[in-house]
């Protein structure tokens, strides 16, 4: 009889987990338990559906469950709920609406994800109140703005669901407040790039409220307003985009070791500290390749490919999940903001480095090449090393582009200098001769020379 490899959570960690192992071992068991009726989809995408950008939410599905059972031979089953595990006798106890049962495994990913951070605010049970973590929230928010009569709402949080959520709304001919506790919009983007979307966000006629807290949401069944210490704002609808939570909880009970993050710990190979026990995803932690620790950085990317990843181990190959770098960008209205690795000195110091760093505006293509447009670059690095410890870009274009090249450089350990000496494209619709992020290169090392 097969081994069987079962997986808790099927979507992009846990699927591809389980597409990679069938493909390695053709006759191994592959079962993947789903507590939801959606696999294998692009939450990113949510918001650019409730704008309307994306007509249809079935269009952010990767790979339909009739593929994985028909094609790919993959025993998933949804609307199946992991409620414990026992890594004693190896078997997870699961339940559905039609029974309750105990599956076996010998190799178990846990690719459970996060769940919207629901801060402690009073009024999140109003009616109107939504966070955007799932594609059910996705189908209802559209419908609340395309069927209700509202005129304001209301967004807390200004990461990454904050900004692209006001851009959505705003899309719909709403007005839109944005309140974010902190003084600045992305706060592990850097000051200046925070400060460029906050412009960006009042340009386009966001009311943003910053370093403003949240008291609590007041409504009869309906939310009405949202209330500050010095204010209240009446308002149709919110938006919380507060973050995340790890969905840590099954394994934490399971005596499966959590990280100061609260995220399931793991090893270079995505393993636990219980035998033949994995994590992946948005529960995992991830190690962060400039500070070398454990960080927990929920994104698509490191979802999938520690989830192929530990696919391949257990069919036989051992296969390290990578690092992380925290690379991102974001999109907000015609803006783009990026970063990778540590942006802002204090967390450099915390880090045990001794940062220095430059901001520099550069121009996206040659001078007299028409519709280019200022960037601004903040990089930094370790006076002792000058080893590149992160980047911020903020820019109308070129941004994703040139973040890939220092998170590159931060996957390799490159100096300033080598940053500096990198022979990148040039033509004059695309970039400067000497392109922003080796401009930027030069100036810092520069200021350590």
């Amino acid at each position: 009889m097969s081994e069987t490899f079962l997986i808790v959570g099927g979507d992009a960690a846990g699927m591809s987990a389980a597409s990679k192992a069938k493909r390695d071992d053709p006759d191994r068991e592959v079962v993947v338990l789903e507590r939801g009726e959606w696999v294998s989809y692009g939450a990113c995408g949510l918001p650019y559906y409730v704008k309307g950008e994306i007509s249809d939410l079935e269009d952010l599905v990767a790979v339909t469950p009739e593929r994985f059972i028909d094609e790919r031979d993959i025993d998933l089953r949804m609307g199946h709920e992991a409620t414990a595990i026992d890594t004693d006798e190896r078997i997870v106890t699961v339940e559905s609406d039609a029974e309750t049962y105990e599956q076996s495994y010998d190799d178990l990913l846990i690719s459970t994800g996060a769940r919207a951070l629901e801060p402690l605010i009073d009024g999140l049970d109003l009616e109107g109140v939504f966070t955007l973590h799932s594609m059910d929230a996705g189908r209802e928010i559209k419908s609340y703005v395309e069927n209700e009569d509202l005129d304001r709402v209301a967004v807390i949080g200004g990461g990454y669901v904050g900004i692209e959520m006001a851009e959505a709304f705003e899309a719909h001919d709403l007005d839109v407040a944005l309140f974010e506790m902190l003084p600045q919009v992305l706060p592990t983007f850097g000051e200046s790039v925070g400060e460029a979307v906050g412009d960006e966000l009042r340009e386009q006629g966001v009311d943003l409220r910053l370093s403003t807290q949240v008291d609590r949401l007041v409504g009869d069944g309906t939310v009405e307003a949202v209330e500050t210490d010095d204010d209240s704002v009446p308002v149709d609808a919110v938006l919380v985009g507060a973050g995340v939570v790890p969905n840590a909880e099954i394994a934490d009970d399971a005596g499966i070791e959590l990280g100061e993050t609260g995220a399931i710990a793991t090893d270079e190979y995505g393993r636990t500290n219980v035998e033949d026990v994995y994590a992946a995803g948005d529960v995992a932690e991830m190690t962060h390749t400039v500070t070398g620790e454990p960080d927990h950085v929920p994104l698509a990317l490191t979802a999938n490919r520690a989830g192929r990843a530990i696919g391949q181990t257990v069919t036989g190959t051992e296969t390290p999940v990578g690092e992380i770098a925290g690379t991102a960008v974001v999109k907000a209205f015609d803006l783009a903001a990026a970063r990778t690795g540590i942006t802002d000195e204090q967390r450099a110091n915390e880090a045990g480095f001794d940062p220095v760093s430059v901001t520099i505006d550069a121009p996206s293509r040659a001078h007299y090449y028409p519709g280019g447009d200022k960037l601004e670059l903040t990089m930094v690095a370790d006076r002792e090393t000058e080893q590149v410890l992160g980047a911020s870009i903020v820019g109308r274009e070129g941004v994703a582009k040139r973040i890939d090249t220092v998170a590159t450089a931060l996957h390799e350990g490159l100096t300033v200098e080598d940053v500096e000496y990198l022979d990148l494209a040039y033509a004059p619709p695309f970039s400067p001769t000497w392109d922003p992020v080796l401009t930027t290169a030069k100036v810092l090392n520069g200021k350590l020379g």
